[in-house]
């Protein structure tokens, strides 16, 4: 997949969920400690390559710290320690995927939260038909079963759907997020700041 599928595919903007009706709905599919995962391609703001990250001293281990986003500070999370897991170990292809939460006192005021989280490696945009969708298991599942909104059936495997609302609770988040804005805001460098929406390089597969 290259950047101008990707750039098409993150275009459109609403909450993420399962599809009401027969039309598939386009679903980012990556991968993370081993596994496969997919969010609905909705509430993905941008994607773009891992770089250095400012620092935020006193934050728990899962916000990895900040950057600056075109004037905004967003903080980062490690999506592996929010599932329980070792922190990601950075690589070549890791990305972090910005996403919008459309949830908390932020959204009712029409401001959606927006956070970063780092993956192994962006893989595909599918198509996933509702049909094709799963609920999500009872048992078994190596994540927070609140975490996952179903299970996609794609070429015989199943994709873990993550419910963003619940893994990225902004309720939940809300004081790391405000406490990180405080204290960094004024600690990112200038040259930090990720100019030009869009794709960075690096992401395509």
């Amino acid at each position: 997949m290259n950047q101008a599928q990707l750039a098409v595919a993150t275009g459109a903007r609403a909450p993420v969920g399962l599809p009401a009706g027969g039309e598939p709905q386009q679903y980012l599919v990556f991968s993370l400690c081993g596994e496969t995962f997919a969010i609905g391609i909705r509430s993905i703001k941008e994607i773009i390559e891992y770089g250095h990250l400012t620092e935020v001293p006193m934050m728990p281990e899962l916000v990895r710290g900040v950057i600056n986003l075109r004037g905004a500070v967003v903080p980062v999370v490690d999506l592996a320690v929010r599932f329980g897991r070792a922190p990601t170990q950075i690589a070549r292809r890791t990305c972090i995927v910005i996403v919008e939460i459309e949830d908390g006192p932020e959204a009712a005021a029409g401001a959606p939260q927006v956070i970063g989280v780092i993956v192994d490696a962006v893989n595909e945009v599918l198509d996933i038909p509702a049909g094709e969708i799963e609920p999500p298991p009872s048992f078994g599942a190596r994540i927070r079963s609140d975490f996952i909104e179903g299970m996609g059936k794609v070429a015989g495997n199943f994709v873990i759907l993550l419910n963003l609302r619940h893994a990225l609770s902004v309720e939940e988040l809300s004081g790391i997020v405000e406490t990180a804005d405080g204290m960094a805001r004024d600690a990112v460098p200038r040259e930090l700041t990720l100019a030009g929406p869009g794709l960075a390089e690096g992401t395509n597969d």
